[in-house]
């Protein structure tokens, strides 16, 4: 079943781009301000399928997308293909310590969280159930997004540093983030490093 689930993953990633030409779906969003390559978007009610990873940047991102593929493949109680979408979503996670008072959150060193969009139309009632305990469907309500775009080779590294950027923006320019940063890739690892598109999302007030 891995090797099954290996080669599904390969057949997945080839639908975001061959060599640079993306055709996966990708969600709508209203874009209300630009500069450069910042955005300030907003983004309607989205169901994803999510799953967390305990390891280092490189090796969660792998199991994750590995789970994830194996969802929209069929390992799901309907046994249902689902497309593939863009981008793909992934950011450290916060810990959640319970306190006497109040109740506060601090980031877990190797805790990293993965999302697929599901395609337009899903809801919490008809996404197919996941097989795999380790996936979690839920619904993330409408809200407004300040994204960074930026090309290359997508590393923890870089992630960091385009999120300092966009944070020094938003601040800048008085916006208030209200989450993490979070990386959204669009292209597969094989996709030439010019002609990738990722992003850095902080969602604001």
């Amino acid at each position: 079943m891995k090797k099954i689930i290996t080669v599904l993953t390969t057949i997945c990633l080839s639908a975001f781009s061959i060599v640079g030409i993306r055709n996966a779906d990708e969600p709508s969003y209203q874009v209300l301000t630009e500069e450069g390559p910042i955005q300030i978007r907003h983004y309607p009610s989205l169901v994803v399928a999510q799953t967390e990873v305990n390891a280092n940047y490189k090796n969660a991102s792998g199991l994750a997308f590995q789970r994830l593929a194996g969802y929209i493949f069929g390992n799901n109680k309907k046994q249902q293909a689902i497309s593939m979408t863009a981008p793909v979503i992934q950011q450290q996670q916060a810990e959640k310590l319970a306190m006497t008072a109040p109740v506060m959150q601090q980031k877990s060193g190797a805790v990293w969280v993965m999302t697929f969009l599901l395609p337009q139309g899903y809801t919490l009632s008809t996404a197919p159930v996941p097989l795999d305990s380790a996936v979690l469907i839920q619904e993330i309500p409408d809200k407004k997004v300040a994204t960074l775009r930026y090309t290359g080779s997508l590393s923890e590294q870089g992630i960091e540093e385009k999120s300092a950027e966009l944070t020094d923006w938003l601040s800048q320019q008085h916006y208030q983030a209200i989450s993490p940063p979070r990386s959204a890739a669009y292209d597969p690892p094989w996709t030439l490093p010019f002609l990738r598109r990722n992003e850095v999302h902080i969602d604001i007030e």
